[in-house]
């Protein structure tokens, strides 16, 4: 990625809206895009479940792909037979959210979850009976551990917030993993502004029938007084091993509910601090290509842009500043107001 798109991400993300880089990726997307040559890409998931151990992952063979060795006087692949080294994304599949594990920073890569009124609705849970649980489907020498947050100075930060699973004690306890988490900034974020930009997903279930949300974490670079951009990030644990992001995204498809319907898509990058509540929350949007620069993941690439809506044109994208007992109690309106739309 680009200087110039990693200084609009952070800028965007710190203050300044999605004005400059609506301005810089109309430029860009005109731009062709150079030719690249074939290359062989090899990726290896492993889908775990809480109930089940992680199976070993699979020896890559795109050997079909690659031309003959047979004159060549050495053989890479041949460390194949001692293991993959990776990397693996460790898929966690279950009722309330999908996620994938990055290993290496011991937070999440994203993890996806979908509303709807009528799962708001639904009352069949209390946080007070779901209690943090570490990942046992990932490798111990991976996973994140709860000591690891003990005295942080971080909050555990749901990356699938706890109400939007309500709709069963079991899909809400799944939640509470540490795979589901990232050390956030406690006073005036996560239990803050982020808290209200989550209230805002929910309130979208008002307007249309299915919402899928993708959040996660960025490690994005920030302009030195030498005038070089670093990536720098604090790491928590002992030892020291979980990351702490510098920003959290958050991608929505707010579906119309038709087969083949239009999708009110938004992109929106936070850092990890405190933000003032008068923030707009407009100010965080931007391009979804530029998301997808800095998290090296792609989000919609199956979804024609003839089905594509903005969704803070379609919506007024702000929040709404509540406590937390009454975000709780706004969930079940908003479940109500779906119903009768």
């Amino acid at each position: 990625m680009s200087k110039a798109t990693f200084a609009i991400i952070a800028a965007a993300g710190a203050a300044t809206g999605a004005a400059a880089t609506a301005a810089y990726y109309s430029a860009t997307s005109r731009r062709p895009s150079p030719a690249s040559s074939p290359a062989v890409t090899t990726t290896t998931t492993t889908v775990s479940t809480p109930s089940r151990t992680t199976p070993l992952p699979p020896i890559p063979a795109p050997f079909s792909q690659l031309k003959s060795l047979t004159t060549a006087p050495v053989d890479p692949t041949g460390l194949f037979q001692y293991g993959f080294p990776g990397p693996i994304a460790d898929l966690r599949p279950v009722a309330s959210l999908i996620s994938s594990f990055d290993r290496r920073t011991r937070n999440p890569h994203w993890v996806a979850e979908h509303i709807t009124p009528q799962s708001l609705a639904a009352h069949n849970a209390d946080r007070k009976h779901s209690v943090f649980v570490e990942d046992s489907s990932i490798p111990e020498k991976f996973r994140g551990k709860l000591k690891d947050y003990y005295r942080s100075g971080y909050d555990r930060g749901h990356q699938v917030p706890a109400a939007d699973a309500k709709w069963s004690q079991e899909a809400m306890d799944d939640t509470f993993s540490l795979s589901n988490m990232c050390p956030q900034v406690g006073e005036g974020f996560n239990r803050d502004y982020w808290a209200h930009f989550e209230d805002f997903c929910r309130r979208l279930a008002g307007k249309y029938p299915s919402v899928r949300i993708v959040t996660g974490p960025l490690y994005l670079p920030k302009r030195e007084p030498d005038g070089k951009w670093r990536v720098s990030y604090e790491v928590i644990g002992s030892p020291p091993n979980i990351a702490v992001p510098t920003h959290f995204y958050k991608v929505i498809f707010a579906e119309d509910g038709m087969a083949g319907g239009n999708v009110a898509l938004g992109a929106f990058v936070l850092p990890n601090t405190h933000i003032a509540n008068d923030k707009p929350l407009s100010d965080f949007e931007i391009p979804l290509e530029g998301l997808e620069r800095a998290s090296g993941l792609e989000f919609a690439e199956k979804l024609p842009l003839n089905r594509r809506k903005r969704l803070c044109a379609e919506v007024p994208c702000s929040i709404i500043v509540k406590d937390y007992k009454e975000r709780q109690r706004s969930i079940a309106q908003i479940a109500q107001q779906g119903k009768r739309n």
